[in-house]
């Protein structure tokens, strides 16, 4: 080690190489893209410091409350992300200098170790006793706790080990970082994905060939009507031949380089006789770091305006202060279905739908039932969450979270 910087002949002590630290490196950031890679990257500093558990903890509570963290090592819940109680102010860990990596023997004597409760109630009956630790800053204010730990019969942890240790930090760092972005933009792309959805309004992501990589539910139940549009080996087809012709060019101009800022739109006919599909056909543009095939490179959107709305009841009560009778009342309104049609469907009398009917006029201060409609389509009902969740094909990558109760579970 010379001035901070591992050198060759320090790696070869630690029974490494260039190529394997690399290697080590890598994994971290692989990890950023998926706590089991992480999980993975912990079982490598596992072998590669001959411990009994290594832990990674993500978050801790302002109070005794339950923490999150992934473990290496021989325990149930291991390689995946743990919720667990944490009550920090009993560890001996806590409050020490951020960024360093540091020992038992830092803190206390062998002796004030093995006599402290915290030894004698968790690491102890554990075989913990060698604890190597570092609390890594991270941009938001927070902290990464990042633990390695050796049973009594081991050597405790040389210079040389905390220093490769140091050199492993600003990675952790980092690789966090990343995937608090990437977990945060996926979150958000969801969120706004469900919202396209309760709009009524079908997406589909193609790539450079025309393929579907992705297909949210709204698309799913026109495609299966196969009415005026549809899937034919992975790609969307319209079923007449003059629209498939245009459909066709709309998508391919979308691929262009030279591809209009614009979106394109087009009617496609319904051999149902149902009211004329809307499809825009847009181009999504590319970062150009690297040439990739099967990347999305064009989004369609279909609209249906023969659809029911999928208006939130709760929303919709909440947002014009209606009862149960008038929300459902006015929900078939906007539906498309006239006073008579719509006291049929909900099974009451036209004389009650009219007294409903001027209950929520009143509320809405509108004074004709096309003016309601158009108040509540316009309105933001649609994107409460409806009352039977749509099933969402593309799921965020969120790890399964287990409860646990890991070995080294106050460090």
């Amino acid at each position: 080690m010379q001035d901070g910087v591992l050198t060759h002949e320090a790696l070869a002590s630690l029974g490494l190489d260039l190529t394997r630290y690399n290697q080590l490196v890598g994994e971290i950031y692989e990890g950023a893209l998926d706590p089991k890679l992480m999980a993975h990257a912990l079982k490598s500093f596992l072998k590669l410091y001959d411990a009994n558990f290594v832990t990674l903890i993500l978050r801790v509570p302002d109070q005794p409350d339950t923490g999150v963290m992934i473990i290496a090592g021989d325990i149930e819940g291991a390689g995946d992300v743990c919720y667990m109680t944490y009550p920090q102010t009993n560890s001996p860990f806590s409050n020490q200098p951020l960024d360093c990596v540091f020992t038992v023997d830092d803190i206390m004597s062998s002796a004030e170790w093995e006599h402290s409760a915290y030894f004698k109630a968790f690491c102890g009956p554990n075989d913990v006793y060698h604890v190597m630790c570092a609390d890594i800053s991270t941009p938001d204010g927070g902290k990464l706790r990042f633990r390695v730990t050796r049973p009594e019969t081991a050597p405790n942890f040389s210079a040389s080990e905390r220093s490769l240790c140091a050199s492993f930090l600003p990675h952790l760092r980092r690789a966090s970082q990343l995937h608090n972005l990437l977990d945060r933009s996926e979150s958000l792309s969801e969120l706004y994905s469900q919202a396209i959805s309760r709009l009524s309004v079908a997406t589909l992501v193609l790539d450079e060939s025309g393929s579907v990589l992705q297909i949210n539910p709204v698309a799913q139940e026109i495609l299966a009507r196969s009415d005026g549009l549809k899937l034919v080996g992975g790609r969307l087809e319209a079923t007449y031949p003059s629209d498939n012709r245009e459909l066709q060019r709309l998508i391919r101009g979308a691929f262009c380089p030279d591809a209009p800022k614009s979106a394109e739109a087009m009617s496609v006919t319904r051999p149902s006789g149902l009211v004329n599909l809307g499809v825009v056909v847009e181009s999504i543009p590319s970062l150009d770091w690297a040439e990739e095939k099967g990347q999305p490179a064009a989004l369609v959107y279909i609209r249906d305006a023969s659809s029911r709305s999928l208006a939130s009841e709760v929303v919709t009560k909440q947002l014009f202060n209606l009862t149960k009778a008038e929300t459902a009342l006015a929900m078939e309104l906007a539906n498309g279905l006239s006073l008579e049609e719509a006291a049929e469907v909900l099974n009451i009398r036209r004389n009650t739908a009219r007294a409903h009917l001027r209950s929520i006029f009143s509320k809405t201060g509108v004074r004709r039932q096309t003016e309601l409609v158009r108040i509540m389509l316009n309105s933001v009902v649609a994107l409460g969450k409806p009352q039977l969740a749509l099933k969402v094909t593309e799921k965020i990558k969120v790890p399964t979270l287990q409860l646990a109760v890991p070995i080294y579970r106050h460090a």
